[in-house]
């Protein structure tokens, strides 16, 4: 496009100021129709900080993402407390006389101040009897070269059942409390159960026990009494 002529006074005549004027008014148009400046980068301004904001979305960071968080698999507090029993009995890696005991004693094992005794009846008959009261643990089944307390019906497993004395704390109705040694029986997962009272107790659990109580062990008929 080419610029416009001159202009020229009334008179005919062009002088210095008119055409200073013109080239003034010809740089403005210059100047307004060239292109903004591009915006530098890094620089201030609402525009930079969303662009390098958008530059970390989309990868152009170097840094690795973030670990992914590892599932826990770990009992919480109630049900560490049920499998408490589980994880004693997992644990018992000794050995006596050359057999791997599946039973540890717990913590609170404790070997009792009451002469407790365990009867032994076939029918009407009593045909044995156990103290129990010289050791805090008795271990029951059919393996006579580890157990305390022999069984030896085929059914029973051959470490089947511990009579396990423990300490443990009540309170009476005023909030005092108490240390006392309890008689406990826990099932070492054996094949065909143990029996209190003709009620099957759950397996490696701890089974409280009182004084009366009768014990049966897999489908053997005999019965043993604590008193």
């Amino acid at each position: 496009r080419s610029p416009p002529p001159p202009r020229r006074r009334d008179d005919g005549r062009y002088t210095d100021r008119d055409r200073d004027r013109d080239r003034d008014r010809d740089q403005g148009r210059a100047r307004s129709r060239s292109p903004p400046p591009p915006a530098k980068a890094g620089g201030g301004g609402d525009g930079g900080w969303g662009r390098r904001e958008l530059a970390g979305e989309g990868g152009g960071s170097s840094s690795p993402p973030p670990k992914p968080v590892e599932p826990d698999f770990k009992p919480s507090g109630a049900l560490a407390a049920e499998t408490k029993c589980l994880t004693i009995a997992s644990r018992g890696n000794s050995t006596l006389n050359g057999v791997v005991l599946k039973y540890a004693e717990p913590p609170e094992a404790r070997k009792p101040v009451r002469n407790w005794r365990l009867y032994v009846f076939k029918g009407k008959e009593q045909v044995e009897l156990f103290h129990v009261h010289r050791q805090s643990a008795y271990l029951i089944g059919r393996d006579r070269i580890v157990a305390d307390i022999p069984v030896d019906h085929p059914s029973a497993s051959k470490q089947h059942a511990v009579l396990q004395f423990r300490q443990v704390i009540e309170r009476n109705e005023f909030g005092d409390s108490k240390s006392l040694t309890k008689p406990f029986i826990i099932d070492l997962d054996s094949a065909n159960g143990t029996m209190v009272n003709d009620e099957a107790v759950p397996a490696s659990r701890f089974y409280e026990l009182r004084s009366g109580d009768v014990l049966k062990f897999a489908f053997s008929t005999r019965e043993y009494v604590l008193l």
